[in-house]
C-alpha cells in the first residue's frame, strides 16, 4: 500500500498593495511623515520674508543718517554704520528709558495678572458648582463683543474719581484680568483637567487653592503661556488708552515714539531707531515664551 506525503501548500505572498483602489503600501513604517516638498518650503520663505522684511526694513533706515535715507530715488538695502548714534540720540532726545519702564511694569503686572486670575476664574467656571454660574459666564463672554472706544469715556471717569490719572496704575488696574483671558482658560481646564483628578485631590483633603496649584496650573501651562504672551504684547503695543489716560512726560513707549515722529519734520531714522530699541524686550519675551510654548506642546504629543 502505497503512502502519500502530503504536500505543503505555498506559502503565501506578501501583500504589496493596500485595500484601497489597489494603491501599494508605503514603504515607511507607522508614524512616520512624509518630508515637505520644495513648494512647501518655497511657501514657507516667502511667508517668512514678507513676515521679517518690516523689521529688517526698520533696521536697515534705523541704521543710516537722514541724509542718505532721503537722498537717492533707489531706498537702502543694506545696513549702515549710525545705528548706535541713532539709539543714542533717542534716549538724549526722549525720556525714553522711563518710557520702557512703564511698558515693562505696565504689561508685566497685566500678563502675571492675566494669568492668575484668568486660570483662577476659569477653574471655577470650568470645576465649581455655585448658583448662577451659566449666567456669570454668559455675562463674561457678552463684554467681549462691546468696542472698547465705547467704553473709554465711562473709564476715564472712573479712574478719574478713584484718583488713579496720570499713575501706571490707570493702565494696570482695568487690565488685571479679560473677559477673553477667563473664556480661554475655562475652555482649556474644561477639556485637559479631568473630573477624576479633581475629585480624587480632594479625596486626598487638598483644599480649592491646593488642587488649583498642583492638578490645574501643570494641566494648563501651555495654554496659560499663550494668554501670557500675547497679554503683554497687547499691553506693550497698546496706544489709544496710554494717550488719554498718561500725560505725555510719563508715558509708554508708544507714547514716546509718538513723539519722536511729532512735529514740522519727521526724522526718519530717529523714529525706527526708537521702534528697534522697542521691539527688542517683545522679540526677549516671545523667544523665551515660545520654547516653553513648543516643549509643551510636545511632551503632550509625545504623551498622547
Amino acid at each position: 500500500m502505497a503512502v502519500t506525503t502530503p504536500t505543503r501548500a505555498p506559502a503565501p505572498r506578501p501583500r504589496t498593495r493596500t485595500r484601497r483602489e489597489g494603491r501599494p503600501a508605503p514603504a515607511h513604517g507607522p508614524g512616520r511623515l512624509d518630508r515637505a516638498g520644495p513648494f512647501a518650503y518655497a511657501i514657507l520663505a516667502a511667508v517668512t520674508a514678507a513676515s521679517v522684511f518690516p523689521l529688517y526694513w526698520s533696521f536697515v533706515v534705523a541704521s543710516h543718517d537722514d541724509n542718505s535715507v532721503l537722498a537717492g530715488t533707489t531706498p537702502p538695502l543694506v545696513p549702515g554704520g549710525h545705528l548706535i548714534e541713532n539709539i543714542q540720540r533717542v534716549f538724549e532726545l526722549s525720556a525714553f528709558w522711563q518710557a520702557l519702564g512703564n511698558s515693562l511694569v505696565v504689561a508685566g503686572t497685566t500678563a502675571v495678572s492675566n494669568v492668575l486670575l484668568g486660570s483662577l476664574a476659569g477653574f471655577a467656571f470650568a470645576k465649581l458648582s455655585f448658583p448662577g454660574r451659566n449666567v456669570l459666564l454668559v455675562c463674561v463672554v457678552v463684554t467681549v463683543m462691546v468696542p472698547t472706544q465705547l467704553g473709554i469715556i465711562p473709564l476715564y471717569m472712573l479712574v478719574t474719581d478713584m484718583g488713579l490719572y496720570g499713575k501706571l496704575s490707570a493702565l494696570i488696574v482695568p487690565a488685571l484680568v479679560s473677559a477673553v483671558g477667563v473664556f480661554w482658560m475655562r475652555q482649556a481646564v474644561e477639556e485637559n483637567i479631568p473630573d477624576e483628578l479633581i475629585e480624587a485631590a480632594r479625596m486626598d483633603g487638598a483644599g480649592l487653592l491646593r488642587t488649583y496649584w498642583y492638578v490645574v496650573v501643570p494641566g494648563v501651562r501651555t495654554t496659560a503661556t499663550v494668554l501670557g504672551m500675547f497679554t503683554f504684547m497687547f499691553a506693550w503695543n497698546d496706544y489709544f488708552w496710554p494717550l488719554i489716560a498718561l500725560p505725555p512726560e510719563n508715558g509708554t513707549v508708544q507714547i514716546a515714539l509718538n513723539q519722536l515722529a511729532a512735529g514740522y519734520y519727521t526724522d526718519y531714522t530717529l523714529m525706527l531707531a526708537g521702534v528697534v530699541v522697542s521691539v527688542l524686550p517683545v522679540l526677549v519675551v516671545f523667544t523665551v515664551l515660545a520654547r516653553r510654548i513648543v516643549s509643551g506642546v510636545m511632551a503632550g504629543a509625545v504623551k498622547g
